[in-house]
C-alpha cells in the first residue's frame, strides 16, 4: 500500500508535498555590511623600504666613530676583524657553504672557489660513501642480501636499490667500515667502491 503511495508521489509532483511535508527554506544573510557604492576608495601611503621590526633608533656616536675607523683600516686588518670578534665573543664557527654547481657569476667566483679547495685539501677525508657499481647477474641475490645486512632495507627497497646500479648504498661512514663493506659485496658477487 505504501509502494502504491510513493510511486503515485514520485509520478505527480504535486503531492511530493503531500508525503514530505512543507519545506523548509533559509535564505542566505550576509554577515558584513556591503561597501557604499559612493565612497571613495582609502589610499595608503607605503613605506619606501619595508622593516619587519619597525623604525629603529639612529646609531650612537661611537658607532658612527668605530664603523669610521673600521673603514680607514687596511683591507689585510679589516679580513683579521671577524675571526677576532668572533672569537672573543665565543660566537659558533660559520661552517662553509658548498657552491658546487651554483653559478656565482661576476661575483668573483674563481676565487671563493679556489679557496674551497684549499679548505678541503687541508682537511683529510673521514666520512666515505659505498657505491654499488656492478654485480654479476647469477649473484643478484647474494648482492641483495648483503645489501640488506647493513642498511636494514626490506627485500623490495633492497632489490630496486640493487637493480639501479650504479647507485650509493652507505653515505658517511668510516673508511674501515667502507672497506668492510666493498669486501663482502665483492664476496657475494658485486663491485664496490669508496667515494
Amino acid at each position: 500500500m505504501k509502494l502504491v503511495g510513493l510511486v503515485k508521489a514520485i509520478c505527480a509532483p504535486h503531492s511530493i508535498r503531500g508525503i514530505m511535508g512543507p519545506l523548509q527554506v533559509q535564505t542566505f544573510q550576509h554577515d558584513f555590511v556591503p561597501r557604499d557604492p559612493k565612497a571613495k576608495p582609502k589610499r595608503f601611503k607605503y613605506p619606501q623600504s619595508y622593516d619587519p621590526y619597525g623604525p629603529r633608533p639612529p646609531p650612537s656616536d661611537k658607532i658612527v666613530e668605530l664603523a669610521d675607523r673600521i673603514s680607514a683600516l687596511a683591507p689585510e686588518v679589516r679580513e683579521q676583524i671577524g675571526p677576532t670578534l668572533r672569537e672573543r665573543l665565543r660566537h659558533p664557527k660559520m661552517h662553509i657553504i658548498a657552491d658546487e654547481g651554483i653559478e656565482l657569476g661576476s661575483q668573483g667566483g674563481a676565487g671563493a672557489s679556489a679557496g674551497a679547495a684549499k679548505l678541503e685539501e687541508k682537511k683529510e677525508k673521514t666520512a666515505f660513501d659505498v657505491k654499488l657499481e656492478k654485480f654479476e647477474a647469477a649473484a643478484k641475490i647474494k648482492v641483495i642480501k648483503e645489501v640488506r645486512a647493513f642498511t636494514n632495507l626490506g627485500l623490495k627497497e633492497a632489490k630496486d636499490l640493487v637493480e639501479k646500479a650504479p647507485v650509493i648504498l652507505k653515505q658517511g661512514v668510516t673508511k674501515e667500515e667502507a672497506s668492510d663493506i666493498m669486501e663482502k659485496i665483492k664476496a657475494a658477487g658485486g663491485v664496490a667502491v669508496m667515494e
